[in-house]
């Protein structure tokens, strides 16, 4: 039988805050993860590990931790043969996919990566960036860069860079001419934990409360009454692909309507809604939206 408790690697640095709250969000709370690389969780049947995302994807392949949270770009730059459970759409600054770029200094009279023949790259996703160079046949010479790789534009040829908006780039007066790869965060698992009944069927819960975490983000719910013979004109108004639960008041002339919505359009609806005879309208966040 094997053990009844599931080894979980979260991010340090970076994701660490953000990986926290989204837990958080998803019901599970954590503690001491600022002083410890060991935070609680309070849930037994989990022990936590806080790495560097980095080193995420090794620990996982080689069974030291059951499953992990690490970026897509650290798993292929490792090439950790792991099981990819799924994609988790939240990053420190958006919720968009962060891009590894080939950036130079603006005055640089490089256009294009061929433009590079020869040079000198400096990054921290060596690995990648070597099969990307050698996916177009340009021969350069890739130096592991520790941390600050932007600085060190001016002394190389070009260099690699993770960005998710660019404004760090643009702010040390850099200009991306490629991107070498795009990263979304991914929760990964050991190929032994995975075909563990308790382990696999532990990750995959943990997968279905984060997706529904991260999907309550852009959602908000909505409750109003409307007489029943108004009904139609709310409808119209709602989103059409909408199912609304509708439900029976006490006055029997009244009836209340309930939908998900997505938060953009919640200031342009309610104001509608008011307009067409709606009342007792409440808007609430969500903790979680499961499909």
């Amino acid at each position: 039988m094997s053990e009844q408790v599931l080894k979980l690697g979260i991010p340090a640095g970076s994701l660490q805050k953000a990986t926290i709250e989204l837990f958080n969000k998803a019901g599970f709370h954590i503690l001491d993860s600022g002083r410890s690389y060991l935070p609680r969780i309070d849930d037994e049947q989990i022990r936590l590990t806080m790495l560097r995302a980095q080193e995420m994807s090794k620990y996982v392949a080689d069974g030291v931790l059951d499953a992990g949270i690490t970026g897509y770009d650290w798993i292929m730059e490792n090439a950790s043969d792991v099981v990819d459970v799924c994609e988790l759409a939240y990053s420190k600054a958006t919720s968009n996919p962060a891009r590894w770029v080939l950036a130079v200094p603006d005055e640089s009279l490089v256009a294009k990566p061929e433009d590079l023949q020869a040079g000198l790259i400096a990054t921290e996703l060596v690995n990648v960036t070597k099969k990307y160079f050698a996916d177009k046949d340009i021969k350069v010479r890739v130096e592991f860069s520790w941390g600050a790789t932007e600085v060190k534009a001016g002394l190389v040829d070009g260099i690699v860079e993770l960005t998710e908006t660019g404004a760090s780039l643009r702010a040390n007066d850099l200009r991306i001419i490629d991107a070498v790869i795009t990263s979304t965060t991914r929760l990964i698992a050991n190929k032994k934990s995975w075909q563990d009944k308790f382990k696999r069927e532990k990750i995959e819960n943990i997968s279905i409360l984060l997706n529904a975490a991260i999907e309550a983000r852009s959602k908000v719910g909505l409750k109003l009454n409307i007489k029943k013979d108004g009904l139609e004109s709310i409808l119209k108004i709602l989103p059409a692909e909408k199912s609304p639960t509708i439900s029976s008041l006490a006055d029997s002339d009244y009836i209340a309507v309930e939908v998900i919505i997505d938060d953009t359009i919640e200031r342009s609806i309610v104001p509608a809604l008011k307009r067409a005879g709606a009342s007792g309208i409440i808007t609430y966040p969500l903790n979680k939206v499961i499909h």
